[in-house]
C-alpha cells in the first residue's frame, strides 16, 4: 500500500481527493493537514466521508509529509513550492492541484500570480498532467503540476485539430463557462447563491491566469505560436465547464468525428460525440470524463468544438489520481471509473 498526504484538503478539490481516494485499493491515506482544524475529525467537516475515513486534520509537518510516498497539495498558489524541494529530496512525489509549476517561464509565472517564484530551479523539471499528452513523463516523474480547468477542457478539444494541422493557429477563440466551485470553497460575495442565481456573467475578459497556461501547451504541442482569445463565463450552477472553441479552417481536410475517434481511441477518459451532437456538463457531472463534439457548419469556414469536464474532477482531483495512478505504477483508471450523476 502506497502512503498518501493531502496538504489543504478543505477546499472542495480537496473534498474530491478524499471521496475518490477512500475507495482506492492501493493506497492508505495517511494524513490529511489544515492548520485552521489541526485535531478535529475529517468527516466532521465532510459527513460524506463518516464511515470511510477515520482521520483527524493535522498541522502540516515537513517530516511527517517526507514520510509519504506522494503528496497532494490542494492548497491555493504559492503554497507547494514552499515545499515540494524537501519533499523530493526526501523521495516523496508530488502533485500540485494549484498552479506553482505548470508555467516553465518563471517571468510569465510572476506576471500572473504576483509572487516571487521560490524554486524556479524545479519549473523545468515539473512535468504537466495532462496524461492525453504527456502519459510517459508522467510515470517517471517526481513532481507533477496539475493542470488547470479551463486548460484541460480548452486543450482536450483542440488537440486532434493541431495534431492534423487542419486548423489556423493565428485565430483561436476558447469561449468558456464554469460553475462557481471554480471559485473555490472561500467566502465571497461574488459567488454567493443570491448574486449567482438567475445571472450570467463573463469575467476576467482582460487576462486570466489559465490564458498563459493553455498558450503554452498548445504552443508546445503544435510546435508554432499559437493566438488564443479567452474569455471566461460564471454560470449559476454548481459544478461543470463547458468550452466552445472556434478556429478557422486550414487548408487541410478532415472528417472531423474520425480525426478525433481516432485520435481519442486509447483514451480511458475522453468520449468522442457524433458531429452535430452538444455534450451537456449534467453528462459529466461527478466523473472523470471528458466529451467532445466537432462540428463544422455549412455556412462558416470555422470548425467549432464543444469540450466539457467536471472542473472538480477531470478538471482537477480526478486527473489528479489519474496522475497519482500512473505515477506510482498503478492501472490508470483506478477509482476513477464511475458514471456521471443524474439528473
Amino acid at each position: 500500500m502506497k502512503k498518501i498526504g493531502i496538504v489543504g484538503a478543505t477546499g472542495y478539490t480537496g473534498v474530491e481527493l478524499l471521496r475518490f481516494l477512500v475507495n482506492h485499493p492501493d493506497i492508505e491515506i495517511s494524513l490529511i493537514t489544515s492548520r485552521a482544524n489541526a485535531g478535529s475529525r475529517v468527516d466532521a467537516m465532510f459527513p460524506n466521508l463518516r464511515g470511510y475515513l477515520d482521520l483527524e486534520f493535522v498541522s502540516p509537518d515537513i517530516e511527517s509529509l517526507c514520510e509519504c510516498d506522494l503528496v497532494f497539495f490542494a492548497t491555493p498558489n504559492g503554497i507547494a513550492m514552499k515545499y515540494t524541494e524537501a519533499l523530493l529530496n526526501a523521495g516523496t512525489k508530488v502533485i500540485d492541484l494549484a498552479a506553482d509549476f505548470r508555467i516553465k517561464d518563471v517571468n510569465i509565472w510572476q506576471k500572473w500570480y504576483g509572487m516571487t517564484h521560490s524554486c524556479p530551479e524545479l519549473l523545468a523539471d515539473a512535468v504537466y498532467g495532462l496524461p492525453e499528452i504527456n502519459r510517459e513523463k508522467i510515470k517517471s516523474a517526481n513532481l507533477i503540476a496539475n493542470p488547470g480547468c479551463y486548460p484541460t477542457a480548452v486543450t482536450l478539444g483542440l488537440l486532434p485539430l493541431l495534431k492534423a494541422g487542419c486548423i489556423e493557429l493565428d485565430d483561436i477563440i476558447a469561449d468558456t463557462k464554469s460553475g462557481v466551485s471554480g471559485a473555490g470553497r472561500k467566502a465571497n460575495v461574488g459567488t454567493l447563491f443570491s448574486e449567482v442565481s438567475g445571472s450570467f456573467k463573463a469575467y476576467a475578459v482582460s487576462g486570466h491566469r489559465h490564458q498563459p497556461e493553455i498558450i503554452q501547451t498548445l504552443s508546445l504541442f503544435s510546435g508554432e505560436s499559437v493566438d488564443l482569445t479567452f474569455v471566461p463565463h460564471l454560470l449559476p450552477m454548481i459544478r461543470g465547464i463547458q468550452a466552445t472553441l472556434y478556429a478557422k479552417k486550414s487548408h487541410i481536410h478532415c472528417n472531423l468525428t474520425e480525426l478525433y475517434r481516432n485520435y481519442y481511441k486509447n483514451e480511458p477518459f475522453v468520449d468522442v460525440l457524433d458531429e452535430g451532437t452538444a455534450p451537456e456538463t449534467r453528462s459529466v457531472r461527478s466523473s472523470n470524463m471528458c466529451q467532445i463534439s466537432a462540428n463544422q457548419p455549412s455556412t462558416s469556414q470555422r470548425i467549432i468544438v464543444l469540450s466539457v469536464i467536471d472542473n472538480l474532477v477531470k478538471g482537477a482531483a480526478g486527473q489528479a489520481i489519474q496522475n497519482m495512478n500512473l505515477m506510482l505504477g498503478l492501472k490508470e483508471t483506478t477509482a476513477l471509473r464511475q458514471a456521471a450523476l443524474l439528473p
